[in-house]
């Protein structure tokens, strides 16, 4: 996002509360980090390296910030911005998501709600915190990393919720625009574990290795937001929550692109039909929470008519986190693979590989929080060897962070 649109979104939400003071609020935080870097050369900087920072060495700089403005327009009608700068990035200042909400009030146990504007799906389990942060790590899963560089909802979405006694059954549904990449960085970089998260309008880096193999100048770089087929994706799910106990979450996820449409010029981006089940659930037991997840999908593109080519991906993890006062614990464990269909294909592309996150986060203040994280990523992928590497690599992230809110 350029300045002068940054500048426009901010001075919205800097006028909002003079309308209606009482029931609009502009929240933000900062983020400085002091990092050391694994060796590989990382996939923002256009390497096959799974993790946000590499090329070695320890640095630090304040590498992210983010402000949230809500408005409450009505009791019934609410309005949300998230606007975030992240570095290293092409666009380092970027709109998440921008929507309104209306949810009507209910006397009954049973309450409905429209979404319209640009917004996540409902996936992700770990970022639930100010700007589509999370309250545990500071990198998320490799599933959340993923759904954060390649999937926003821009459409609309209704939802749907039974309140029982201590707890509520919810139906969620949607149809979405501007979704047909989707699935790109999954078949050519593979899964990766980070927090940079792409806004709408980005220009995300392709592998080099990628580019060259496809005849394309480096830096290759392609927005995961485009339309180019003028058809509709859809996602469709159900939830049960019972608030101190848990929840469970089942989703279908479908863009319904065409593969065999692009965007045109001289670097088309092309339409990946991507679809994927997700299932998620969290328990809380004694101050124990437990999160786990796991996705299954596959992406498609057939460009020409004698070709087409898939890749099925799978991905999971569990996290075990404990709070004591002001301090967080926090431990996942990932696991993640892409394949290349059809296997008869001389140099398919294939990955597997896991990684350990542990993190431990002190609050003495409510409007600081200190984090030192500790990420090692174990992973094999054949198209390494394209350049010049061994296929298997051990990449090591060591990261402390100083995150102001306010």
């Amino acid at each position: 996002m350029n300045g002068p649109r940054v500048a426009i979104v901010l001075g919205c939400l800097a006028l909002a509360p003079p309308l209606a003071a009482q029931d609009a609020d502009l929240h933000g935080y900062l983020d400085c980090r002091l990092v050391a870097r694994p060796s590989e050369r990382s996939w923002t900087d256009g390497g096959l390296g799974k993790t946000r920072f590499g090329d070695g060495g320890t640095t630090a700089g304040c590498v992210q910030a983010g402000l949230v403005g809500t408005w409450q327009i009505t009791p019934a009608l609410r309005a949300l911005a998230d606007v975030q700068y992240a570095t290293p990035a092409h666009d380092a200042w970027s709109l998440l998501e921008a929507y309104l909400r209306y949810r009507p009030v209910s006397t009954t146990p049973l309450r409905w709600s429209l979404k319209l504007g640009a917004f996540f799906p409902p996936v992700s389990l770990e970022n639930e915190a100010i700007g589509w942060t999370s309250p545990w790590t500071l990198t998320p899963s490799a599933i959340d990393s993923w759904v954060g560089e390649e999937l926003r909802s821009i459409g609309a979405e209704a939802q749907l919720e039974w309140r029982g006694g201590g707890y509520t059954l919810a139906g969620v549904a949607a149809v979405l625009r501007s979704t047909a990449p989707a699935g790109e960085l999954i078949a050519a970089r593979g899964w990766s574990l980070s927090d940079l998260t792409s806004g709408l309008g980005s220009a995300v880096r392709e592998p080099d290795v990628y580019a060259l193999g496809n005849q394309e100048s480096v830096p290759l770089r392609f927005n995961p937001f485009l339309e180019n087929d003028a058809r509709a994706g859809w996602y469709a799910g159900a939830s049960w929550q019972a608030p101190g106990r848990g929840r469970i979450e089942l989703l279908r996820y479908d863009n319904d692109a065409d593969p065999a449409t692009h965007s045109g010029g001289v670097s088309p981006v092309f339409s990946w039909h991507t679809q994927f089940w997700n299932l998620g659930g969290e328990l809380d037991a004694s101050g124990l929470v437990l999160l786990a997840q796991a996705m299954r999908g596959s992406t498609r593109i057939a460009p020409a008519p004698d070709f087409s080519t898939s890749t099925d991906f799978d991905a999971a993890y569990v996290l075990a986190g404990r709070t004591f006062g002001a301090w967080r614990a926090a431990l996942r464990i990932d696991a993640f693979a892409t394949s290349q269909q059809p296997s008869s294909l001389a140099d398919r592309v294939r990955e597997h590989g896991g990684a350990a996150t542990f993190a431990l986060s002190w609050r003495p203040f409510e409007w600081l929080r200190l984090t030192g994280e500790c990420l090692h990523v174990r992973s094999w992928r054949n198209q390494r060897v394209e350049e010049g590497l061994a296929a298997q690599q051990d990449d090591s992230q060591l990261q402390l962070s100083a995150r102001v809110r306010f």
